[in-house]
């Protein structure tokens, strides 16, 4: 493993033979890319996936595959990049790695991407790559520059590039995690908007104690022009009677592989899994499991996926090991942004806290928060087939 970055804990599940949870994998993502992209900057691979839908089985550690950047034509890459902070003595005059704006051109030695340079120590190029990112600040500050605006992102925001022309600048240092897919470019290279759905901006009521979760969306509306399209509180949220404290906050969409290019989503049906070839990305808050331990039995346990949307994904049972265990047939990326948290699984329990991630293989599974505050995790699920 590279020595400059900080290591990543990821927990990957799978299930044994008898088909009950567990854990495969538990330690530092092994992937780890030191300057990848430039002098002190690079990127841990978490996993890879080169179908879709997203295998959701197998012996080998799809963290280590490779792939050219963006990722797979017909797939996927999860993966955390980190950034040094700008010297105090910085001199871009003695910056080897300063790259001069220039017009648009497609990456040499890459598919699927165009740079327009711009690039430095601490800053990324001016780039377009035919995908959709969910982009997920984890620790520091990340500036994200469009050619209409500049917004600063900081733990806990996240950003849908839908396939956007975009940069990004690190002065105080940063890390961030970004679900990268393959999109859908029907003009060509430009990748621009298609249709005319209304980006949705409402700011719904929250629980007491439950922050709001930040959705930044991008698009080119033009040639060559990355924009703005909205930045405010998830605009779909649900909460669960049954738990105080509980929200989960639906922030994009996707219903096909390669994804389409649009500019709002959440018009599609709510549910905790995605629609086939799709994705779903969401935060959840769950609050102490004490506020509601042993209130809750089958009744509300079955409201709460019904109003998710989802009521075939409980498999509650009074033996289970948690009232809210629940399956899905999807591959599921759980990057812990603030708290702790436990994942409960069939055969075993794991205690999680902020900046571990968890790669979640079509297992039963749980959250169950034992501390005294608030516990928020980011959840990008994709369609999967065992």
């Amino acid at each position: 493993m590279a020595t400059g970055l900080k290591p990543i804990r990821r927990v990957v599940t799978g299930n044994d033979e008898r088909g009950r949870s567990r854990v495969v994998w538990d330690g530092p993502a092994p992937n780890a890319h030191e300057a990848s992209m430039g002098a002190g900057r690079g990127h841990t691979d978490l996993w890879v996936w080169n179908e879709n839908p997203a295998p959701l089985s197998g012996s080998n550690d799809d963290g280590n595959l490779d792939y050219v950047f963006p990722g797979p034509d017909n797939g996927g890459h999860l993966r955390v990049v980190q950034g040094p902070a700008r010297p105090a003595d910085y001199n871009p005059a003695k910056d080897r790695d300063v790259v001069p704006a220039h017009p648009p051109k497609l990456r040499p030695n890459a598919t699927r991407v165009w740079d327009r340079g711009g690039n430095n120590f601490y800053s990324s190029a001016m780039h377009k790559t035919q995908t959709i990112d969910y982009g997920i600040m984890l620790m520091g500050e990340r500036e994200l520059i469009l050619d209409d605006c500049k917004l600063l992102m900081k733990p806990g925001d996240i950003v849908v590039q839908v396939g956007t022309w975009h940069q990004w600048s690190f002065p105080k240092g940063a890390s961030m995690a970004f679900d990268m897919f393959a999109a859908r470019f029907v003009d060509g290279p430009q990748g621009l908007a298609q249709g005319k759905d209304v980006p949705i901006r409402t700011a719904p009521k929250l629980p007491d104690g439950v922050k709001p979760a930040r959705r930044i969306v991008t698009i080119d509306r033009e040639p060559g022009l990355g924009v703005l399209v909205s930045d405010g509180p998830a605009p779909d949220v649900r909460t669960d009677p049954a738990r105080p404290g509980y929200a989960s906050a639906r922030l994009w969409v996707t219903d096909s592989h390669p994804a389409k290019i649009v500019f709002e989503t959440l018009h599609l049906p709510h549910t905790l899994e995605p629609p086939a070839r799709g994705t779903v990305c969401r935060v959840v808050t769950v609050p102490p499991d004490d506020s509601w331990k042993g209130k809750i039995g089958a009744a509300e346990v079955q409201a709460f996926f019904r109003a998710m949307g989802s009521p075939g994904a409980s498999t509650y049972s009074p033996l289970s090991p948690h009232p809210y265990m629940q399956k899905t047939r999807t591959l599921e990326f759980c990057l812990v942004l603030e708290g702790e948290i436990v994942l409960v699984l069939d055969t075993q329990e794991v205690h999680l806290k902020a900046g571990d991630i968890v790669v979640q293989r079509g297992t039963n599974h749980a959250w169950s928060n034992r501390s005294s505050g608030p516990a928020v995790v980011a959840i990008a699920s994709h369609d999967g087939a065992a």
